[in-house]
């Protein structure tokens, strides 16, 4: 814990894919020597806890904001806050004097002491962006290539491994279909790929359905988005997943994912690393960010077998 009034606590968002992002912007603080805690949901505990540095001081579920603030007051000076929610809320009933984020969104300005400018409109930015400004805002440096990089205390993975993931819990409009995941799962096994099935709440099912029908020669799992699951990404030589929350986890996690993109800007929201492939259709809706397609998912439909197969194999 943080001496009385004088440490920095940031409050982690909610989104895992948002969380992975702000990892770069958190690892900057701690390396300016600020006291810096984490106040994060209880099912991101496990994940924050892979960052040197840093308190994490996480909150159950359905904690509602009293309860949350009682644990706060009189012990930080200033409180880092990305998004409304129940963690902005208990930081301005705890009375954290110096209460600063991004100033666009009203329901969060009215918890802000000091909200900082909206960024001059521009060409698109990779969401890392958001999470780096307010660090530099505070005249520290964030362009240092470590603070990017994965973790580095789990086993390196397993050779000839690769695990697919054809569910998103981002929605259906997220997902290719399911017949060409078949195909893929087909030339891996053929290389003499050992194939792991990942299926994840939320998801299309598209990996039970793709289990019963390739039957044992793939073993199968479900994930629940969590640091726990880090362990088991890792562990893969090459993750192939559908764009979700997965992936983001994967590429924290040290391993080397193939991400399939639908209605989402990859620009925006690939993972973050460079060892990374991004495979996406163009078309001229995209992007739409819709969970659920509103004309016929010609995203996903018009994203070649040719290409993928390329990338995967």
């Amino acid at each position: 814990m943080s001496d009385a009034g004088q440490g920095m606590l940031v409050t982690a968002p909610e989104r895992w894919d948002e969380a992975c992002f702000a990892v770069p912007a958190l690892r900057a603080l701690a390396a300016s020597g600020l006291p810096v805690s984490v106040l994060c949901p209880a099912a991101q505990e496990t994940f924050w806890q892979t960052l040197p540095g840093l308190s994490v001081l996480p909150y159950p579920a359905k904690a509602s904001a009293n309860t949350v603030a009682s644990s706060l007051s009189g012990k930080f000076a200033a409180a880092l806050i990305w998004e409304p929610g129940v963690a902005a809320d208990a930081c301005a009933k705890a009375g954290i004097p110096r209460r600063t984020g991004p100033g666009g969104d009203k329901a969060l300005s009215k918890r802000l002491t000091d909200p900082l400018p909206l960024p001059t409109p521009g060409p698109i930015e990779h969401r890392v962006r958001h999470y780096l400004a307010p660090i530099e805002a505070m005249g520290i440096e964030t362009r240092v290539a470590a603070y990017f990089e994965p973790i580095d205390q789990l086993a390196p993975p397993a050779p000839g491994t690769a695990l697919l993931v054809p569910d998103s819990d981002f929605g259906r409009s997220h997902e290719w279909p399911l017949d060409r995941w078949e195909t893929v799962a087909r030339a891996l096994l053929e290389t003499g790929t050992r194939l792991t099935l990942a299926g994840i709440p939320g998801g299309g099912g598209l990996a039970a359905k793709l289990a019963k029908t390739l039957g044992d020669s793939v073993r199968t799992t479900d994930l629940f988005p969590s640091g726990e699951v880090l362990p088991l990404l890792a562990a893969h030589e090459r993750v192939i997943a559908a764009d979700g929350s997965l992936p983001h986890l994967a590429a924290h996690a040290g391993a080397t994912c193939i991400v399939l993109f639908g209605p989402n800007e990859p620009a925006w929201k690939r993972p973050l690393g460079k060892r990374h492939t991004v495979l996406r259709r163009h078309v001229e809706c995209s992007p739409c960010f819709a969970p659920k397609c509103a004309l016929d998912l010609r995203c996903q439909h018009e994203l070649e077998m040719e290409k993928v197969l390329a990338a995967v194999k």
